[in-house]
């Protein structure tokens, strides 16, 4: 089921999502001592990532990791691991613990198996994972048409994370699948903007999910996914 929540403001959709993560970590640090909380790379979530990283809380029970990662090093200006370190991995949340994908050394397609494997064993299970979604209706990085997507979106794939290089986006890429993001305890859909908004509403009245990979999540009857929009 898709949950819908709607802001007028970029602030009080922060404030909230913000809230609801960190309810939802509280709650497995409760149940098992720590919790795993997954992020994604590009623009819009800075502003979460501040907020999170300003909010007093357990960190330090907290292991952190991505949904996907461009296949370049961590210095480089296109790293999703970079963004997360000097915008999430601050203040409070410094103590929290980064687990990444990116391994130096090898490529996207020789890295797969580590990476799931690392994923398995450091990041596993995952309770909370926030998604994002591009223009092209891409979420993690799964896109549009690529040969690798109904690999990476089959549910009954074991593995927990695919290599793909995008045809309309810069580097290759190392993304969780389908069947590993589903697996999360509570799953969320972070946009804002008014094209996003468009975007959607695209994704939610149609089913091609080649032409819109987040469809597969939008039009699962596997997990509740809570979308947080301005």
């Amino acid at each position: 089921m898709v949950n819908r929540h709607l802001f007028t403001h970029s602030d009080e959709l922060l404030s909230a999502l913000c809230a609801a993560i960190i309810a939802d970590l509280q709650e497995a640090i409760s149940k098992k001592g720590s919790a795993v909380l997954l992020v994604s790379g590009g623009s819009t979530p800075k502003p979460l990532f501040k907020r999170l990283s300003e909010t007093p809380f357990a960190w330090e029970n907290v292991r952190i990791g991505l949904c996907d990662e461009r296949w370049v090093n961590p210095e480089h200006i296109d790293s999703n691991e970079k963004s997360v370190r000097e915008l999430l991995l601050r203040a409070y949340a410094s103590k929290a613990r980064f687990v990444g994908l990116y391994c130096s050394g090898m490529s996207a397609d020789e890295a797969q198996d580590v990476c799931s494997k690392r994923v398995k064993s450091e990041l596993w299970p995952i309770d909370v994972c926030v998604l994002g979604m591009g223009d092209d209706g891409h979420t993690a990085s799964l896109f549009p048409h690529n040969p690798k997507l109904l690999e990476g979106l089959d549910e009954k794939n074991e593995n927990l994370c695919i290599a793909i290089t995008p045809e309309t986006a810069p580097h290759p890429r190392m993304s969780l699948t389908f069947s590993a993001i589903i697996s999360a305890e509570n799953l969320y859909l972070h946009f804002e903007g008014e094209k996003k908004r468009l975007v959607f509403n695209e994704a939610l009245h149609g089913d091609d999910t080649e032409a819109m990979p987040i469809r597969a999540f939008l039009h699962q009857e596997i997990k509740d996914i809570e979308v947080y929009y301005a």
